[in-house]
């Protein structure tokens, strides 16, 4: 790669880093309210310790609360913390990135009611098995 298209590739790195260094904060922020007024356990209440449970649990909350994907890093570190299982945090992740039920409205005026339920619908399966299947490769269950 030419030095000239380095330079491009890092000053455009860089400039969508200090673009979200806002969002990532107030995400931070955030965290620290609920953290300071919801205790761990009542979070920590919604998952059972069965691994296809957790996993189906925090693929639902992921495609409820669905965002931006830099936050959901952020935030499934903060599951992990507060001593929820790799699965659960793993389908948050996975599920807050593919799956939008919030959107269904928007994207079903725009593609077509059939294809949103469809979308929708496959990519909340695949989270499941995206999760169990990560969690099971990586030999990361806690």
């Amino acid at each position: 790669m030419k030095k000239k298209s380095k330079l491009k590739v890092l000053r455009k790195s860089a400039t969508g880093l200090v673009k979200n260094l806002p969002m990532m904060g107030g995400v931070i922020l955030i965290i620290s309210l609920i953290k300071t007024f919801v205790p761990s356990e009542s979070i920590a209440s919604l998952f059972s310790g069965n691994p296809l449970a957790d996993t189906i649990v925090g693929s639902l909350l992921g495609s409820v609360l669905a965002g931006n994907t830099m936050n959901s890093y952020i935030i499934g570190r903060e599951m992990l913390e507060s001593g929820i299982s790799l699965f659960a945090a793993t389908a948050f992740l996975v599920a807050w990135v593919t799956v939008g039920f919030v959107q269904i409205p928007a994207e079903s005026k725009t593609l077509g009611r059939r294809f949103a339920l469809v979308r929708n619908g496959l990519s909340m399966v695949l989270a499941v098995a995206v999760s169990l299947a990560t969690v099971w490769i990586s030999g990361g269950v806690n």
